[in-house]
C-alpha cells in the first residue's frame, strides 16, 4: 500500500494507510484507537495538506493547532503518534528533511488534578465502609484492587481458578474487554503476566467468597461492564467514609504509594504492579520518590551527625 504513495498525495490519507499497514494487529486495540484517534485531527487540521508540503513550519503549525485544544502530555503523545510515520516518508523519499526535528511542544494549561491516590489511614477507613456480604458485588472489587493494586481490566477478568491459596498467590495472566463485547484479552504487556502475593486475611476472605462459583468463569464481569460504574460506587463509599474522592484507578494508585512508604523497592513495586519497566515506575510516581528523597536526606544528616 505505502509502495504505491505518491509526494503529492494527502499526509491524512498516508498517515491512514501507515496506522493500517504498521499499527494494525501490532499493538492493542485500545492503542489503535489512540492512532485512529489522531487521523482524524489530522483530519481536521489539515485535510488538504500533501505529503511534499510537509516542512518544520507546518508540522508545527500542525502542534500548535493541536495544542490549542489539549494540554501539553496530549500533544506530546500526539507528536509521537505522528511522528512514526513521519520519519518513515521520510525514509521513503516522500519528504527531503525530517520536519519533526526539534517540534516545539505546547499545550493548555493543565486543569486541577484530581486526587490520585489517598493516604493508609484513608484507605483503612473506606475499607471498614465496605458492605461484604456472602455473595459477590463491588465492594469486594473494590477490596480487591486496594490489597493487590491491579488494573481495572485485570480483576475484571479474575477467576477462581487464578487464585492459589496454598501458596497466598493471584494469578494475572489476562484482561477482560470491557470497552468491547466482553470475553478475555491478552495483558497489556508481557511485564503483566505475574504473580500477586496476598495477605491472609484476603486468602481466608476469598477463599470462602469463590468456593461455589464457576472455576474458569470471571468472578465480577457478567453481562456488560462500565467503569463509571464502580467508580461512581467507590465514589459513594469515599463520601460515606468522609475522605477524599478518589477513582477505580486511584486505588492502584493507592496500594503503590503505601508500599513506597513502607520502604518497599521501585523493582519490587514495578513488578507487582505490572509495568514493562521500573522507569514507568519512577515516572508515574516521581512525586512519592521526591518525598521519600527528602526524609532519606534527614536520615543520612541525623546519622552523619552522630558521628561526632
Amino acid at each position: 500500500m505505502l509502495n504505491e504513495t505518491k509526494q503529492t498525495d494527502l499526509f491524512c490519507a498516508y498517515y491512514a494507510k501507515w496506522v493500517t499497514v504498521y499499527k494494525k494487529g501490532a499493538v492493542r486495540e485500545v492503542t489503535l484507537n489512540k492512532y485512529r484517534m489522531t487521523h482524524q485531527w489530522l483530519f481536521k487540521l489539515v485535510p488538504e495538506l500533501k505529503i511534499c508540503d510537509l516542512n518544520r513550519i507546518t508540522y508545527q503549525q500542525i502542534l500548535n493547532d493541536y495544542a490549542s485544544y489539549h494540554e501539553r502530555q496530549t500533544t506530546m503523545d500526539f507528536h509521537h503518534q505522528l511522528k512514526g510515520a513521519v520519519l518513515d516518508a521520510v525514509d521513503e523519499g516522500l519528504i527531503e528533511r525530517d520536519p519533526t526535528r526539534k517540534a516545539i511542544i505546547k499545550g493548555k494549561a493543565p486543569r486541577a488534578k484530581k486526587i490520585r491516590y489517598i493516604n493508609q489511614f484513608e484507605l483503612h477507613t473506606l475499607l471498614t465502609t465496605l458492605n461484604l456480604y456472602s455473595e459477590v458485588n463491588w465492594d469486594w472489587f473494590i477490596l480487591l484492587i486496594a490489597k493487590t493494586g491491579m488494573r481495572f481490566s485485570e480483576a475484571l477478568a479474575i477467576t477462581p481458578k487464578d487464585f492459589d491459596f496454598a501458596h497466598q498467590t493471584l494469578s494475572i495472566d489476562k484482561t477482560w474487554d470491557y470497552k468491547g463485547d466482553g470475553g478475555f484479552l491478552p495483558t497489556k504487556n508481557r511485564s503483566s503476566v505475574r504473580k500477586i502475593q496476598i495477605d491472609w486475611q484476603t486468602v481466608v476472605q476469598f477463599t470462602e467468597l469463590v468456593k461455589k462459583l464457576p472455576a474458569e468463569k470471571p468472578i465480577f464481569a457478567s453481562g456488560k461492564v462500565y467503569n463509571s460504574t464502580a467508580n461512581d460506587i467507590l465514589a459513594r463509599y469515599c463520601k460515606k467514609a468522609k475522605i477524599p474522592v478518589i477513582s477505580i484507578h486511584g486505588l492502584r494508585h493507592t496500594h503503590a504509594s503505601l508500599l513506597m512508604f513502607a520502604g518497599v523497592s521501585i523493582a519490587s513495586v514495578a513488578r507487582r504492579l505490572g509495568h514493562a519497566s521500573m522507569t514507568t515506575t519512577q515516572k508515574t510516581y516521581l512525586h512519592i520518590i521526591q518525598e521519600l528523597e527528602n526524609k532519606d536526606v534527614d536520615l543520612v544528616m541525623r546519622s552523619l551527625s552522630g558521628l561526632n
